[in-house]
Formats: C-alpha cells, sequence, structure tokens
C-alpha cells in the first residue's frame, strides 16, 4: 500500500493561498498592496541597487515595476536616484519611512504565521521554518 500524502505542488498551493489570505488585512491596514509589501521587502533585505536589478530580485516584471516604485517613491517609501555608473539606471533605495513600514508589516505578518502554525509543536514549528526558508533560498538563487 503506497503512502497517502498531498502532492507537494498542491500542499505548497493552499499554503500560498492561506498565508496571502492571511497578510490581506495586515497589509491593507499599512496601506500596501501585496507587490508594494514584495518590493519593499526585496529592498530591505539588501542590496538590489538598480531598477533592472530590484526586478529580478522581486521577481516582477520591469514594465510592471515601475508603476509600483512610483506609487511607493510618492508616499516617501523609496527614492529612486541616477545611477553614478551608467546615468540610464535608477538606484532605488528605502527610506527611513519605508524600513519602518516593512518592520511593522513584517512583525504583524509573524504574529499572523505563529497562530497559523499553531497547531504545530515547537519544534515542529522552528523545523518547518527552519526548512522552507533554506528551501526557499534555494530556489531564488537558481
Amino acid at each position: 500500500m503506497s503512502e497517502q500524502r498531498h502532492d507537494l505542488g498542491a500542499a505548497f498551493a493552499w499554503l500560498a493561498r492561506a498565508m496571502i489570505k492571511g497578510e490581506e488585512p495586515i497589509l491593507r491596514a499599512h496601506d500596501v498592496e501585496m507587490w508594494d509589501y514584495v518590493v519593499l521587502a526585496t529592498l530591505d533585505r539588501g542590496p538590489t541597487s538598480t531598477q533592472s536589478e530590484l526586478a529580478a530580485a522581486s521577481g516582477r516584471d520591469k514594465t510592471r515595476l515601475i508603476p509600483i516604485l512610483d506609487r511607493l517613491e510618492a508616499r516617501g517609501l523609496l527614492r529612486r536616484t541616477p545611477d553614478p555608473a551608467d546615468r540610464r539606471n535608477r538606484v532605488v533605495a528605502l527610506t527611513a519611512a519605508g524600513r519602518e513600514l516593512v518592520a511593522s508589516c513584517r512583525t504583524a505578518i509573524r504574529e499572523m504565521e505563529t497562530e497559523f502554525l499553531a497547531d504545530l509543536e515547537p519544534d515542529e514549528h522552528a523545523t518547518f521554518v527552519a526548512v522552507l526558508d533554506r528551501l526557499a533560498d534555494a530556489v531564488r538563487e537558481r
């Protein structure tokens, strides 16, 4: 008899939908859309200096990234400056307000995640998060 378990793709899809559903009200309360948060969090993670690098790091098409950057810059959450190495490029950086917004969203999201994973034992919770982080990093680096 074969082992009965969910296919990983289906399980990840269900979990992703549940996480997005949990994050949406948090992001709405902070007046940001999901892609806004993805871009801000990508900038918060580390140096992605040009718009092209930010598009690649965030998984957003360059042409669809521009309106997001326009909106976030208008709110004072990031700034774009000419790249000194190539004036055709723009360097994107978080402002202090952008870093504060990411931190506030992240804190609320972590609280929601803790509630979501409440049925797991503490060691299962820690292992699940560590393995998922490692898998996400491996996929992102490919």
